[in-house]
């Protein structure tokens, strides 16, 4: 009974069999042909032992041993047919029974079974030039079909170069054999049965050719999988080494930054004008040499950041945060604190250098005016506290009198000499003069001395007045002599000290004034020449008078210790000294004329110079922000514009040079142009990174676009909007303004999200509320900034408000894909083993993943087996690895 309900089943499945009806070609009475029932037998005997292997037992016979039924009830447990001893019907019974469970669920492209099947087969074996198939009978003779199906999807198996197509016998025996080995595909024929035939038998090379079907569908959808799993592990990978480069580079930098600023914040002043110069030096060496590589460091690490946050953002990962104090900000803030240092430094060199000269000045002028007043007080203490009037006539008396009028006289002169050596004392004392205690010691000695002078002469003369009633007699030449000599004694001196004074001037009209009071005194040397002539005089007519009346006169003039010879030698001292002076003053001039040509040559550069970085800062500014052209025409234009700057670079290094010679001039101050050389170098740093971050930000958006899909209108208008709320044009838009430009492209700012319809419902009507003007969802935009200023700057860029506009309109990976790509590995189980993953992915990446999937706890767990799930969420960052 059930045997032959089974058969009757089998003959409405027979009728209703499409593909046996539309297959006119395939002649029924051909089946017992005995070349074609050979290979039938043989084919369909091995297929149905591939199905009876599975309950532990074979056929040899398939008319005999399936008689007894005992063997088809067991092939009946396995496919659940039923056949009888009749060879037609078995065949046809069987191939029935291949048809339906190998062949028929085959469809390539919405084709019937045998045409999937011979599609499959062509689109495989294309690429082989000698492989033509067209049917599946003498298509497949040389056997070369059977070898490029194998090798095409495991090209390891079979060597195809070395196969030839007049030897079908080694081809198919190689074919079968590897098969059979390698693939577990029974051998279903000998290639003896294919060979031997004319046109060898469609229904068993049909049979044969879908077991190889089956065998490489399943290794297909393995080998997508691992394709996928591949990708989304090659990007984390790539993502990782990113992330270690930035925290490096970032280390590095700070770390430099660290070590440089206390060496910037030193402000330990030197004692030398040579050591403070020393340091100069070295500071211009860490402008030219140490600092232009950091500031391409920084420049590139921000770069870096923003095109990791890019490839993070387009992959569908969370944004990178780096290690505290390791931010672009931070980074930021500690350059601002270096240039603040660095600022300062110059400064305070430049100040130290003015103070030491100022200084070595000083020094100078304090010895010579000590030394000359030191000279003049020497023997004025023993000459004060003789007491010669005690026993001296009346003349001498009166001579002792006058001649101290006339030291007071002098004493009182000198005066003012004393006041300006304490004075230029107490400036070197104020300028941390570094051998201040020598100079206050003998300023200290010059004063206590002054002051015994004082007391000194103020006794002495107490002393001659109460002798003067004694003394009538005087010489009122001598005492004339004694007084114009005296004060033209001290013109003397002054003039050669004025004459031998150092002076330092920075501009030719200090220079030009110092001349012009030379010229001055020049002019008064004819009158002195008629002072010390009429001096002379007085001197001539003492010695006429002594010889004239015989007087007896021992020693000099006893009113003053100036001779005649004295005055003569040092009148010729300050005649000397003249031309000496003019030629100082000759030299100086020069001096200062060089430092103005130095002056305008630098200022003739730099006022070209600086407008031009300026322009090129607002020319970049407008390609960044205008919309001509593609994104590759603006970035085609901007590298352009970087390759115009570095050509640029020669003239700053020329202006470099300008500057040095202006500071080893020693030239502080420049009115021919307000541009400084820090100006140029700040606006020159400016301007590169500025070029640099703006090629970078167009690169960054054309990766959006090609990994978005975004089309060129598109990003034109998303351009469009962005620049109608960047009011300042600063590139940046503020909470408030990206804001308004979300609602002027029409996305939904409401806290929670909505489908547009077409229709204005309530929600519809509180968005339109919205854009008037109105409050908006603070929720859901602060989610919005959230994604668009991860660092909570304040401030939307435009590549942020690019990558936040593609993220919403295009499609990306998911968790949940990569998930489902790992369960077709793991065969569907809910975990996956290490060999199934060293099996499909690549070595390494298949290391990645086995050293970071967590060991997997579910009710079905076995040994080994990991948590492909969890890992899956975490490469998204819904979860931590």
């Amino acid at each position: 009974m059930y045997s032959t309900a089974r058969l009757d089943n089998m003959d409405q499945y027979d009728d209703d069999t499409v593909y046996m009806q539309q297959e006119d070609d395939w002649d029924r009475d051909m089946l017992l042909d005995p070349a074609w029932e050979k290979q039938q037998r043989k084919t369909f005997t091995a297929w149905c032992n591939s199905h009876l292997r599975k309950a532990g037992t074979q056929i040899e016979n398939i008319e005999e041993d399936f008689r007894d039924g005992l063997k088809l009830m067991l092939l009946l447990e396995v496919i659940s047919e039923i056949v009888d001893g009749n060879a037609k019907m078995t065949l046809g019974m069987i191939w029935t029974i291949i048809l339906r469970f190998a062949i028929q669920d085959i469809s390539v492209e919405e084709t019937s079974a045998k045409e999937g099947l011979l599609l499959w087969c062509q689109r495989k074996t294309a690429p082989y030039k000698n492989v033509n198939i067209q049917n599946f009978h003498i298509s497949w003779k040389d056997g070369l079909g059977f070898c490029a199906l194998i090798h095409r999807h495991r090209p390891e198996l079979i060597d195809y170069g070395k196969l030839r197509k007049d030897d079908p016998m080694t081809n198919l025996n190689t074919a079968f054999d590897v098969a059979e080995k390698y693939l577990d595909i029974p051998k279903m024929l000998d290639a003896e049965d294919i060979v031997g035939t004319a046109r060898p038998d469609e229904k068993a090379i049909m049979t044969y050719v879908s077991s190889f079907y089956h065998a490489f569908s399943g290794a297909q959808k393995a080998e997508t999988a691992a394709n996928r799993i591949c990708k989304v592990l090659a990007v984390n990978q790539e993502n990782e080494q990113l992330m270690e480069d930035y925290e490096k580079l970032a280390s590095d930098l700070l770390e430099w930054i660290r070590r440089t600023i206390p060496w910037l914040e030193n402000r330990m002043p030197e004692n030398t004008m040579q050591a403070m110069q020393q340091k100069l030096e070295d500071f211009r060496d860490y402008r030219r040499l140490h600092k232009p590589p950091k500031v391409q460091e920084k420049c590139q690490l921000e770069i870096n950041f923003n095109t990791l946050q890019t490839k993070l953002r387009l992959s569908n990962r969370p944004a990178f945060m780096p290690s505290e104090g390791k931010m672009v900000s931070d980074i930021n803030n500690a350059w601002g604190n270096l240039e603040g240092a660095e600022k300062g430094y110059e400064e305070w060199l430049l100040n130290e250098i003015r103070r030491l000269e100022r200084l070595d000045h000083l020094a100078e002028k304090f010895r010579q005016k000590a030394a000359i007043h030191e000279a003049w007080t020497e023997g004025k203490e023993e000459m004060l506290q003789k007491r010669d009037y005690e026993t001296a006539t009346l003349s001498e008396i009166k001579a002792l009198l006058k001649k101290h009028e006339a030291f007071e006289s002098d004493l009182a002169a000198h005066q003012d000499r004393v006041e300006q050596i304490a004075a230029i004392a107490q400036e070197l004392n104020e300028l941390d003069y570094y051998d201040s205690p020598s100079v206050n010691a003998r300023c200290q000695q010059i004063c206590d001395q002054w002051d015994s002078l004082g007391a000194l002469t103020q006794k002495r003369s107490e002393a001659l007045q109460r002798t003067e009633k004694l003394l009538e007699t005087i010489d009122q030449l001598y005492l004339e002599f004694a007084k114009r000599a005296a004060p033209f004694n001290n013109w003397m001196e002054g003039a050669m000290e004025d004459l031998q004074d150092t002076f330092i001037v920075h501009t030719i009209e200090e220079i030009q004034g110092l001349s012009t009071a030379h010229e001055q005194f020049k002019a008064t040397l004819p009158e002195a020449d008629k002072e010390r002539q009429a001096i002379l005089g007085i001197h001539n007519e003492i010695a006429k008078i002594v010889q004239t009346y015989h007087v007896n006169i021992t020693g000099t003039n006893p009113y003053t210790t100036i001779n005649p010879q004295e005055v003569n030698a040092k009148w010729d001292k300050v005649r000397q000294l003249v031309p000496q002076r003019d030629q100082a003053l000759i030299e100086e001039h020069a001096r200062q004329q060089n430092n103005e040509r130095l002056r305008r040559q630098f200022a003739n550069q730099a006022n070209v110079i600086g407008p031009w970085i300026q322009t090129k800062m607002e020319e970049i500014g407008r390609i960044s922000m205008e919309m001509h052209g593609t994104l590759e025409d603006q970035l085609t234009h901007l590298r352009q514009y970087e390759k115009s700057i570095v050509n640029y670079k020669p003239k700053i290094d020329q202006l470099e040079g300008d500057h040095q010679l202006i500071q080893e001039a020693l030239i502080f101050d420049n009115k021919h142009t307000k541009y400084t050389m820090e100006h140029i170098r700040v606006g020159w740093e400016q301007l590169l990174t500025t070029i640099a971050r703006t090629i970078n930000e167009i690169e960054n958006q054309i990766l959006t676009r090609d990994a978005k899909g975004i089309s060129q209108d598109q990003l034109n208008e998303f351009r469009a909007s962005f620049n109608h709320f960047d009011r300042d044009r600063s590139g940046t838009l503020g909470a408030e303004e990206f804001k308004a430009c979300l609602i002027s492209l029409g996305f939904d700012i409401a806290n929670d999200s909505q489908k547009r319809t077409g229709i204005m419902d309530a929600e519809d009507f509180k968005t339109c509320l919205i854009s008037m003007g109105y409050n908006l969802g603070e929720n859901e935009f602060s989610r919005i900034m959230s994604i668009v200023d991860p660092n909570r700057m304040g401030i939307v860029t435009f590549q942020a408000f690019i990558d936040f506009m593609s993220r919403e309109t295009a499609d990306t990976d998911t968790a949940d894909q990569v998930m489902a790509s790992f369960k077709v590995l793991a065969g569907d189980k809910n975990y996956i083993l290490a060999d199934e993953l060293r099996r499909e992915l690549p070595p390494d990446q298949a290391e990645y993943c086995m050293a970071r999937m967590a060991p997997y706890t579910g009710p079905d767990a076995v040994p080994g087996a990991l948590d492909y799930m969890s890992f899956s969420t975490a490469l998204y960052g819904e979860s931590d690895l």
